[in-house]
């Protein structure tokens, strides 16, 4: 067998796999939540793959710093499609045309990748640990659309990726999209984790904005400790810019902690609706006849 048939053999498998598993999922729950898994990675792969491509030709037609925004929107609409997973936006879209800034999001999981699909903005680049450079496709496509890759283990060279992001900033307003948390938090309760104070010294030695995203808390869509993972709608809220006009390195503890503050409030404001809808339409309904007294 040629590579190439190896290749449609393993897709078919994979796409039958998953399949099956939605179809046994109408009984079984946790068969839904490995469909959906499957669907999720097999979406993430798809879209690294075309997003090595698209880097390719956009770099070459001097389009290369849109490459990542252009492969965020597959994102979006190959894993709606995949996983009934859609993120909307429901105040504050018009900061996301803020240029050049650093937006900041909580992290709650894999499925932020479909996240970024919904709010990423032309021009942008994302900042990864440095590991992940080495991933075959994904760190392709990341090496290949500027992605500003982190050494956590080596704070030197950490700060020289800063700085030379801090440059391109300042030269071509790219801007720059951080997950101040470090890590997924896969938190089931809305909450977040220590903010790290990279994003920040970033945009006060860029002299730019720092535009917070929130997205609601979406353990009642994906909980891998409760193996749940099912379709639904996840809101947004995305913050007005915090200036950082006039800061110095010693400003960015206090930057830190009060946008911290500011979005921790603004996710549990988001959870207290969550949790109103959910209410709501657990409640039954009135009687559609009515009697006359």
């Amino acid at each position: 067998m040629s590579v190439f048939s190896y290749i449609v053999s393993g897709v078919s498998s994979f796409v039958a796999v998953t399949l099956s598993l939605f179809a046994l999922g109408q009984k079984v729950p946790r068969a839904a939540f490995f469909a959906r898994c499957f669907a999720a990675y097999g979406s993430l792969l798809l879209c690294a793959i075309y997003g090595v491509i698209a880097s390719i030709i956009l770099r070459l037609a001097g389009y290369g710093r849109v490459s990542q925004w252009a492969t965020a929107r597959s994102f979006k609409w190959v894993m709606r499609c995949t996983t009934g997973v859609q993120f909307d936006i429901i105040e504050g879209k018009e900061h996301l045309s803020t240029r050049p800034a650093v937006f900041i999001s909580n992290h709650q999981s894999e499925l932020d990748v479909l996240m970024l699909g919904e709010v990423f903005p032309p021009y942008c680049s994302v900042t990864a640990k440095k590991s992940l450079r080495h991933v075959p496709i994904l760190g392709w496509f990341m090496a290949l659309s500027r992605t500003v890759f982190i050494d956590r283990a080596n704070r030197e060279t950490a700060v020289k990726a800063f700085d030379s992001a801090a440059e391109e900033m300042r030269i071509h307003r790219q801007s720059v999209f951080i997950f101040p948390e470090g890590t997924r938090s896969y938190s089931d309760k809305p909450d977040l984790l220590p903010f790290k104070k990279g994003a920040f010294h970033l945009a006060v030695k860029a002299g730019v904005p720092i535009v917070p995203v929130v997205a609601e808390n979406y353990s009642h869509v994906l909980s891998p400790r409760a193996m749940r993972f099912k379709s639904g709608t996840i809101n947004i809220k995305v913050l007005p810019p915090i200036s950082t006009e006039g800061l110095t390195a010693v400003d960015v503890d206090d930057l830190t902690k009060a946008t911290q503050a500011s979005m921790l409030k603004t996710l549990l404001e988001l959870s207290r609706k969550e949790s109103a809808e959910i209410e709501l339409n657990a409640q039954p309904k009135a009687s559609s006849t009515a009697v006359e007294i």
